[in-house]
């Protein structure tokens, strides 16, 4: 049986439906005998809560049968870093965006706008509350009370596990969660990564581990979608980057503004 290596990369907003393929790779990673150790490559300002914690649940699972190695690229904060906590080593590079450990939620009130561009909103609804998320009127003192607990509750969520996780007093992790973040030469220090590394050093780093030569490594990733094979570039599609990147902002759009939604 020829032993590999698997090198998973992950790019972009953290969501339920983008991390839904990786969860399922992780998963199957788990009972693939040939696979000796993985290496997580991710580049991330995070995202949903809850689609973090599954990214994190679903690396942690994985971790526990074989070794995942873990290479923050650019960025990895908020629920991105949350997610790498999964691994047995994070590695960073030295200008690496790490950290941003806190949680937030974006409010939009539009009424007033809609009011000045002539545009009538009506929200019929039952339930004294039941408009109070839809980004159209400002909040209520009550209802921005009842958010702020549910955001505090998420929060020390996140503080206990990097204090659990990066084995290091509660007191500590809640002075630097702060919802800054930190160089990875600034994060070494302060104990949120393991090393600085660019992804091949770490790659080199997992085979020594495992016993498999880093050339024996294979690329993982989720099939492309059909939107991604028409608008993601490359032969047959139409207009490459440019379309990725309107892509990716109306997406984003939609996920900050689309109802309730934590992010970390």
């Amino acid at each position: 049986m020829r032993e590999i290596l698997a090198h998973v990369q992950f790019r972009g907003v953290i969501r339920e439906r983008s991390v839904e393929p990786y969860v399922r790779i992780l998963k199957a990673l788990r009972s693939r005998r040939r696979v000796k150790g993985v290496l997580l490559d991710i580049s991330s300002g995070g995202g949903e809560s809850i689609a973090s914690y599954d990214l994190y649940l679903a690396v942690k699972r994985l971790n526990q049968v074989k070794p995942v190695f873990v290479s923050i690229g650019s960025v990895g904060a908020s629920g991105a870093y949350l997610a790498a906590l999964g691994g047995r080593k994070l590695f960073a590079y030295p200008e690496s965006t790490v950290g941003s450990i806190g949680v937030i939620y974006a409010h939009f009130a539009l009424r007033e706008l809609a009011r000045r561009l002539g545009v009538s909103i009506e929200l019929v609804h039952a339930g004294v509350h039941k408009d109070a998320y839809q980004g159209y009127r400002p909040l209520t003192d009550e209802e921005r009370e009842k958010l702020q607990a549910i955001t505090q509750e998420s929060y020390e969520t996140f503080v206990d596990l990097v204090a659990r996780e990066r084995h290091r007093p509660r007191d500590e992790v809640r002075a630097l969660a702060t919802g800054e973040f930190w160089t990875g030469q600034q994060a070494l220090k302060l104990g949120l990564v393991d090393a600085l590394a660019d992804r091949e050093a770490a790659l080199e780093d997992l085979a020594a581990l495992t016993g498999v030569p880093s050339r024996k490594t294979v690329r993982v990733a989720p099939p492309r979608t059909f939107l991604d094979r028409l608008f993601g570039g490359g032969p047959g599609s139409f207009g490459g980057g440019v379309f990725d990147r309107l892509r990716d902002a109306i997406e984003d759009s939609a996920l900050d503004l689309g109802g309730f939604s934590l992010r970390r």
